[in-house]
């Protein structure tokens, strides 16, 4: 594993760049980013796969889902509650996830997670970004 760099000003974002509902998802944080506090990482990038190791996450699972804030690693619906409270605004109603039990957002995020091709088709975020989600997108 390669030396992983700080990133004490941002807020890592690893997700699977061929899901287009992880592609919709980081255009959806770069759109509401005002602050510029989250930066998108592939998973399927070298830094993905070797955050994705660091944090105990099989890096050939699509299915996974980081998000890093000061080194403390969130997946799943957690993490998606915590980008919202961060963006703010009317993001913030995806801290709602968190009033449901945990068994309950596991297997709502599992059943998401195992269903999102079939839902949502493939992509590809870093062959052509959109100029929104460039910027913030680390590979």
């Amino acid at each position: 594993m390669a030396e992983i760099p700080e990133f004490n000003d941002a807020i890592l974002v690893v997700l699977d760049a061929h899901c287009m509902a992880c592609a919709s998802g980081a255009r959806w944080i770069a759109k509401r980013d005002r602050d510029q506090k989250f930066r998108i990482v592939p998973m399927q990038s070298r830094l993905g796969q070797d955050l994705f190791r660091k944090y105990g996450l099989d890096p050939d699972d699509p299915a996974s889902w980081l998000c890093l804030e000061d080194g403390k690693p969130l997946t799943g619906l957690e993490a998606w509650a915590r980008v919202g409270r961060v963006l703010g605004g009317s993001a913030r109603v995806l801290g709602l996830l968190m009033v449901l039990p945990k068994p309950l957002r596991a297997g709502v995020y599992s059943f998401v997670v195992r269903n999102r091709i079939r839902f949502f088709g493939t992509a590809d975020l870093c062959t052509m970004p959109d100029p929104v989600v460039a910027s913030p997108l680390l590979q």
